[in-house]
């Protein structure tokens, strides 16, 4: 079994409330540590499993458990070169090279802040290209991508929770 790290965003419980860390304890996030910040709950997880999709389900299900409402899971897709090169054990230098086609050519295009100083890529392409390029391994392209779907399904959730609340409101 290995361990997995990854990050969960969560909301709807009050960090000042005397039973805030025991809840998330009790709900099995004993192996996360949690910080609150930017008005968000954050808990960094380092959780054993047997696979990357196990870890994510299962504190998805414990932070639940706890009272929480699930905003996201990270590490997030958009990233930036810098991120791109820290995910990728590369240096910042040489992720530069792949971007501006320097070093091998069809490295994916930003897909959000274009025509920014800071545009920020799709960490699945980024990843399944690198993986082509034989700079990453296979797992990391299934973790982006499962991350990718986490979110996508977070966000349908949260979409659905405020259709239902809009015609209660109308009802």
């Amino acid at each position: 079994m290995n361990n997995f790290q990854f990050t969960i965003i969560a909301s709807g419980l009050d960090p000042e409330a005397e039973d805030f860390e025991d809840r998330f304890f009790n709900a099995g996030c004993d192996d996360a540590t949690i910080t609150f910040a930017r008005g968000a709950i954050l808990l960094e997880f380092d959780r054993p499993a047997r696979n990357f999709a196990h870890a994510v389900a299962s504190a998805i299900d414990s932070v639940r458990a706890a009272g929480a409402s699930v905003e996201r899971v990270e590490p997030d897709y958009l990233v930036s070169l810098s991120e791109i090169a820290e995910r990728a054990d590369l240096t910042r230098a040489a992720v530069s090279q792949y971007a501006k086609g320097d070093r091998g050519q069809g490295f994916p295009m930003p897909v959000a802040r274009v025509t920014s100083e800071s545009p920020l890529w799709d960490w699945v392409d980024v990843a399944r290209w690198l993986h082509k390029k034989k700079r990453v391994d296979l797992d990391e392209v299934v973790r982006a991508r499962f991350v990718r779907r986490c979110n996508d399904k977070i966000d349908e959730r949260h979409k659905d929770d405020h259709r239902h609340k809009r015609l209660r409101q109308v009802a």
